[in-house]
């Protein structure tokens, strides 16, 4: 199973199963995610799941769907094969972590409602619960706004698509766009919280912003420009007008009434300060509020930010970027550390709470092996193997500290995952290896070898479900893709650069 259940307790026989759902019942003196699930193990022959809540049970129902054949997870409907034989047994588990997600990007290419909810469905099986939905990014707009209709006009779509690394120059001469209605963004909500996913949005700002800039030049600072067509950083930012500080807030105010979690994402990740410095209105607000650079009135900016969404019952959340602000930073914000490992422990030694989701370790757009036919490789090698090494908790801090790591985090960026097969493959099967580092790694046997041989089986299930997952063997033929070079990495060359990665933080 997988994730592998905290405790299993063996018995003798099996127990003939004819229905989908075990009966269910709550006991609140378990964790609120934690479950018992009883196959048969009084003598009675009845499978029973307890949870300490309606999670709980629901976990336990998919550690259940994990002990009938994979056939039962077809869409056809495989139950009417049973009755099925399962032993008898008696499993107890919790997850570790509170935070178990994964952030799926669907800016750089826009995913089409089914698919959206096809790969909650997918987290939620493997026990995942927090969908982190990046929304916004130079390369497009997903998320309606009442107030600025050119958002879903114009910032929702480009001309044309960069066809692989940065390096290569090579263009998909075809238009590419799309966004979410209020309703769609409400059905992925239901979906989601009916298979206890929160999803947390994110409108990335100030910088990540050309696309809106692109639909509202007065945004910006002075430069007219398109929907960013190619990958990288745009140096093109939200200016600090009160008409855009305005904007911001609105945006907010959107996600707030579709999106019922407690955090929105504010980005706050990647802002280069060129514009500002050469802005002569932006120079002047910084003198005005006594700024002493650029990189303050960033902290400004996210305190701006932070202060609206508290005054709106929920709190900011944003990548680690915003620790540069020092004692300008709120001390609610919820930080997403990703520039490798340092910024969790950065954080929680500051006192801010933290998801672990380092580059290094949980960016499942890097590619997955040396070979070849891996398509457009990208980043360092990050095997499923890695992935299972991943500790979100840092070496070397005290208990209190420990406490802030909240959970951990898999990112999927799209730039070069134009399609939801080509996301599957991406993912899986490195979510599942994901899934279990944040629900927690076996008690008994935590070696990557155990986890290997308990994949082996898991694909069958992943088939069932039609996932097209990256094959343990290796990738396909037809995975390759000649027309969509990479630019790979070596873990060395990324572990060289950190010191200077993260120098804002010191």
């Amino acid at each position: 199973m997988i994730p592998q259940p905290k405790s299993v307790i063996k018995g003798k026989g099996v127990v003939q199963v004819t229905e989908p759902e075990p009966a269910s019942f709550i006991d609140a003196s378990l964790p609120r995610e934690g479950y018992i699930l009883d196959v048969g193990s009084s003598g009675d022959g009845v499978v029973r799941v307890t949870g300490g809540s309606s999670e709980g049970i629901f976990y336990g129902m998919q550690t259940f769907k994990q002990l009938l054949p994979p056939i039962f997870l077809r869409h056809s409907g495989g139950v009417s094969e049973g009755p099925w034989q399962v032993p008898v047994q008696r499993i107890s588990d919790a997850p570790r972590f509170a935070w178990r997600g994964v952030m799926l990007d669907v800016a750089r290419h826009f995913m089409p409602l089914p698919d959206l909810l096809r790969f909650i469905d997918l987290a939620a099986f493997h026990k995942l619960n927090v969908l982190h939905l990046h929304l916004t990014d130079d390369q497009g707009w997903r998320l309606p706004v009442d107030k600025w209709p050119r958002l879903t006009e114009v910032a929702c779509w480009r001309k044309r698509t960069m066809l692989g690394a940065v390096k290569h120059d090579k263009y998909e001469e075809r238009p590419h766009g799309g966004f979410y209605s209020e309703e769609d963004l409400q059905q992925v909500v239901a979906f989601a919280t009916k298979r206890h996913i929160t999803v947390v949005p994110e409108i990335d700002m100030p910088g990540h912003m050309q696309a809106a800039i692109a639909a509202y030049p007065e945004l910006g600072n002075g430069t007219r420009v398109e929907v960013m067509e190619s990958w990288g950083i745009s140096t093109h930012v939200l200016n600090m007008s009160d008409k855009t500080l305005e904007f911001c807030r609105d945006v907010l105010d959107a996600a707030h009434d579709i999106f019922p979690g407690q955090y929105i994402g504010i980005g706050g990740d990647e802002c280069p300060h060129d514009e500002w410095k050469a802005s002569s209105d932006v120079q002047a607000l910084m003198r005005h509020l006594g700024l002493p650079d650029e990189s303050a009135l960033h902290g400004w900016f996210v305190g701006q930010m932070a202060d609206h969404l508290r005054s709106i019952g929920r709190r900011a959340y944003g990548w680690d970027e915003i620790l540069a602000g020092g004692e300008r930073t709120p001390a609610d914000v919820l930080i997403a550390a990703w520039r490798g490992i340092e910024p969790t422990k950065i954080a929680a030694q500051r006192g801010f709470e933290v998801v672990a989701c380092p580059d290094v370790a949980a960016y499942l757009d890097f590619r997955q092996s040396e070979e070849e036919d891996e398509p457009t490789p990208v980043g360092t090698v990050l095997t499923v193997e890695d992935v299972y090494a991943f500790e979100p908790v840092p070496a070397g801090l005290t208990e209190d500290e420990r406490t802030k790591v909240i959970g951990a985090q898999a990112n999927v960026w799209t730039e070069h995952m134009e399609s939801a097969r080509r996301v599957d493959y991406m993912a899986y099967p490195r979510l599942c290896a994901f899934a279990e580092v944040a629900w927690g790694k076996p008690p008994d046997d935590s070696s990557v070898e155990n986890f290997n041989a308990r994949l082996e089986t898991h694909v069958a299930r992943l088939d069932a479900l039609g996932v097209n997952y990256r094959p343990l063997s290796g990738p396909r033929p037809w995975d390759a893709r000649p027309d969509a070079l990479g630019k790979p990495k070596t873990m060395e060359a990324r572990i060289a650069k950190q010191a200077k990665f993260i120098a804002d933080l010191k």
